[in-house]
């Protein structure tokens, strides 16, 4: 099998894990209208006809066509709906106030767009009926704060929670403590009016409460959790005073936490996921097994050092090569999840495209190709949403004079990529189910 084959059969894989969790069309899958009665999913059914007035909210990167795919499902029933996506993420939408917003870090537009939203809520009641949509980014575009905490100061947080490879879950457990409506606020502010969540997940085993970090969800973690996040990464010294002070006021007592399970407020709640990385993944393998491969998906829970990572992807390769297994040649491996990069350089990319550095620093020689793509299409704070090796790799870099090691190490995989024309651009996807990752071995 040619590496032009290869190529085409991976940007197909590719191509269909995505389109599989296309939110708009996930909506228009999972959820079906019969008269004045929506049945979602696990059966859940919302009698329309119930309610005075029916709300939408979103937000995240893939929020604008769940709303438009809701919006249509809604018709005439649809009272009012706001939605923040990020910046160029939109979407023609009828009745549903859309507005743009910073991610990965939050901007003056994020706390304006989160204000209005709430405001819309105000005069909800128990007549009226509030479904809200969230992906992933919701935690960045969606924020209203303490008077005591600044955006400069939020933004400060956010990028040292960032830089110190904070896990998803330890920096949505600290935002959610500096919020007014993260970790189930949102649910306070609806209630006693019913509350719908459908998410799309973007994190490790689909936790609600962690997804747009959780604002319809309860929350059992505390003030204390959040300090301790800050002395493991020691990060204390480096966390803006008002924050710091806030999170300590927690722990003593003098602010309320999170609201948790049973609170009141999450008896008219109600929080469903309608699609993850564990879809997208098993759609790319059907797609791998018609173009002809033995496939098996490793995982979909994917976490740990990058790098490190690539390590162990590149010795199941050479596993296949020489004695097929975990699977037969011609084999495509599959896996999913969300790794993480310990920024010691100063140069550019993200987790995919570190993770594919690492892979082709391990110089292996017989035929493969190997694939890293965060699905949202975005990878660290690049124009890539990942990139490609192959067993070349090492050879075309070598002869444009450029060190595979030294651009590890200074966290420069973008730029290592860039002039082997290997990295992949996707564009905006307006889906984020985390990262798809396989391999091609013939």
């Amino acid at each position: 099998m040619q590496l032009t084959d290869l190529s085409k059969h991976a940007k197909q894989i590719l191509q269909s894990s995505l389109k599989a969790v296309d939110p708009y069309t996930l909506i228009k899958q999972q959820i079906r209208r019969h008269g004045d009665v929506l049945i979602l999913p696990d059966q859940y059914e919302v009698d329309l006809s119930r309610f005075k007035k029916i709300y939408l909210c979103g937000a995240g990167k893939g929020a604008a066509p769940m709303i438009r795919a809701m919006e249509e499902m809604l018709g005439k029933n649809l009272h009012d709906g706001t939605v923040i996506v990020k910046y160029e993420h939109t979407d023609r939408l009828q009745k549903t106030r859309l507005f743009e917003a910073g991610h990965p870090v939050p901007d003056n537009n994020t706390l304006q767009a989160t204000n209005y939203l709430l405001d819309s809520l105000r005069d909800i009641s128990e007549k009226d009926c509030v479904f809200v949509l969230l992906t992933g980014g919701g935690s960045a575009l969606m924020e209203s704060l303490p008077r005591e905490i600044t955006l400069d100061d939020l933004q400060k947080l956010n990028k040292v929670l960032l830089k110190c490879s904070a896990t998803i879950q330890e920096i949505n457990c600290v935002r959610k403590h500096i919020s007014k409506i993260k970790g189930g606020q949102l649910a306070r502010h609806i209630y006693p009016a019913q509350c719908v969540t459908l998410a799309l997940s973007d994190v490790i085993g689909d936790d609600l409460s962690v997804i747009a970090s959780g604002p319809t969800s309860p929350d059992n973690s505390t003030y204390s959790e959040a300090l301790s996040i800050f002395k493991k990464h020691n990060i204390e010294e480096d966390i803006p005073t008002s924050i710091f002070t806030y999170i300590q006021n927690g722990l003593q007592g003098k602010i309320p936490e999170t609201p948790h399970s049973d609170d009141k407020i999450f008896n008219t709640a109600h929080n469903l996921v309608i699609g993850n990385n564990r879809l997208a993944l098993n759609i790319a393998q059907k797609e791998a097994q018609m173009l002809g491969y033995n496939t098996l998906i490793l995982t979909s829970l994917l976490q740990g050092e990058a790098r490190e990572i690539g390590t162990v992807i590149a010795s199941i390769i050479q596993e296949i090569q020489a004695t097929d297994t975990p699977v037969k040649k011609p084999a495509c491996f599959l896996l999913g999840g969300e790794p993480t990069v310990r920024i010691k350089g100063h140069g550019k990319g993200g987790r995919n495209q570190e993770l594919a550095l690492a892979i082709a620093l391990t110089n292996i020689k017989n035929p493969f190709l190997f694939i890293s793509c965060g699905s949202d299409g975005t990878d660290g704070p690049t124009d890539a949403a990942g990139a490609l090796v192959t067993h070349e790799t090492v050879r075309r870099a070598y002869e444009k004079g450029l060190n595979a090691i030294d651009y590890l190490n200074n966290n420069d995989s973008y730029n290592f990529f860039d002039p082997l024309g290997d990295l992949i651009k996707t564009g905006p996807t307006r889906t984020n189910v985390m990262d798809i990752i396989f391999a091609l071995v013939p």
